[in-house]
């Protein structure tokens, strides 16, 4: 295996991402009183953009064996150095400011800030946190990497559809989309009474699966009908595989509709729902309340958004172990969201239906099932099967080891460490009350392990720390 020495990917991936700081400063002319936070930004944005620089133009080799080692560097890296300003705008133990940039970077949403009380600026970055990382800087960064590598990058991260026939061009119509999304979202939010701000803050979030909002309430502040219908659409639109998202905009509604990842998540969601319903209806909740807050959690859980409209404090534990099954369900494959994937467990449904029905049938019986992806249809393979297989049991082992732990060190009760790790593996960001200011150093760590498996997911993990990259 030959060992790819690439100064200038690694270069601008540390300029790009140190001008990613410098990106806040657009809310100034807006809050002129919030200047003296420009240094807690400029200082490591200046160090970052300064040591791109000089590895850049000095050629300066960095030895990586595989691009899923350059991913995962980029995105530690990420998390370091958007932590500083956390850090050095005060308030914040180094483990907190990171774990709120983690938080960010892995659209999860859960934070140790009293959001309410930081600067508008900060609340700003928080949000363009998540934002780019839903897109995912190396896929950002790939508007000024070409060639072979651009198409390894773009894999590593998770990218399984190209919308385009080169990576370039398909990048730019994913950041055109979203960008389109985000000015609609942005203007429906006004209509229906947000403040501008905040609806530019909910609209990034929203879309990028990430759910930080500048109100310790959530969309529970808003106390509107319209505003959690414009937030599930958006919601809907961030858990949605990119390549589906494009035929939806070029008006192929029928392909779109064929998708089984779109009929698996329906599906889910008349079968949850009802039930959701159902369980808190006895919880002195009318059926309409208890409609309406089964429909926009069940959604935040599925999508990983993990924007709220209550408190889950009081709910009963049915209702509970429901959001838990959908946050490790998660969202689309290739979508900014986490989680198992509903692509997997829809492969891993078909597999066993196929298997009962085989069994049911006479000898030699073929039995064939399919897989659409909006536009084609594929036979479903033993090794589509057995991929998803090995990713949701991976998966749920984690969730079982991480779940113990997080119980232990943080003397929470079994049924909240599994809500509160279950919303960190699946990058949800759902909290039970376990994850706030006061909790300890250790759970925080634990937290962040599983954010970032979720985000990256476990296979880039392994091929990047093992030395047998086909592993």
């Amino acid at each position: 295996m030959q060992k790819s020495e690439n100064a200038g990917v690694i270069g601008k991936m540390m300029i790009l991402e140190g001008m990613i700081l410098l990106i806040p400063f657009l809310v100034l002319p807006f809050y002129w009183n919030e200047s003296i936070c420009v240094w807690n930004f400029l200082i490591p944005a200046a160090i970052s953009i300064g040591i791109g620089i000089i590895i850049s133009r000095l050629k300066i080799k960095i030895c990586f064996l595989n691009s899923n080692q350059t991913v995962v560097f980029a995105w530690l890296y990420g998390f370091l150095l958007a932590s500083i300003p956390f850090y050095l705008h005060g308030g914040l133990t180094p483990v907190q400011a990171l774990f709120e940039s983690v938080s960010g970077f892995t659209t999860t949403g859960l934070s140790v800030l009293d959001v309410e009380k930081i600067p508008h600026i900060f609340q700003f970055y928080r949000s363009f946190l998540q934002y780019v990382g839903g897109v995912g800087f190396v896929m950002t960064m790939l508007l000024f990497v070409q060639g072979k590598e651009s198409v390894d990058l773009y894999e590593a991260e998770g990218h399984p559809d190209k919308l385009m026939p080169n990576i370039g061009k398909t990048v730019k119509v994913i950041i055109m989309m979203y960008g389109f999304f985000l000015i609609i979202g942005t203007l429906l939010y006004f209509v229906f009474g947000m403040p501008l701000f905040d609806g530019l803050l909910h609209t990034m979030c929203a879309l990028s699966t990430g759910g930080f909002s500048n109100r310790m309430d959530s969309i529970g502040y808003y106390h509107s009908l319209p505003i959690e219908v414009v937030t599930i659409l958006l919601m809907l639109i961030g858990t949605t595989n990119f390549s589906l998202l494009l035929l939806l905009l070029k008006g192929k509604i029928k392909n779109f509709c064929q998708s089984s990842e779109i009929r698996f998540l329906v599906g889910i969601m008349v079968i949850v729902v009802p039930f959701m319903t159902l369980f808190l209806s006895k919880d002195n909740h009318s059926v309409a309340d208890s409609l309406r807050l089964a429909v926009f959690n069940a959604f935040s859980a599925t999508s990983t958004t993990g924007y709220a409209t209550c408190s889950y404090s009081e709910w009963p534990e049915t209702a509970l172990a429901l959001m838990i099954l959908l946050m490790l369900i998660g969202g689309g494959i290739g979508s900014t969201a986490g989680g198992i994937k509903l692509g997997r467990v829809c492969i891993l449904l078909k597999s066993l239906l196929r298997s009962i029905r085989k069994k049911m049938s006479p000898d030699r019986t073929v039995i064939l099932s399919y897989y659409h992806r909006g536009t084609e249809r594929e036979l479903l393979e033993r090794d589509s099967v057995e991929e998803a297989g090995t990713y949701a049991g991976s998966c749920l082992i984690i969730f079982v080891i991480g779940t113990i732990v997080l119980t232990f060190f943080s003397g929470c009760t079994l049924l909240e460490g599994a809500f509160e790790f279950a919303s960190s593996l699946g990058t949800v960001g759902l909290s039970i009350g376990v994850t706030n200011m006061e909790t300890s150093a250790v759970c925080l760590m634990i937290e962040m392990i599983g954010m970032v498996l979720g985000r990256l997911e476990i296979f880039v993990l392994l091929k990047a720390f093992c030395k047998n990259s086909n592993l």
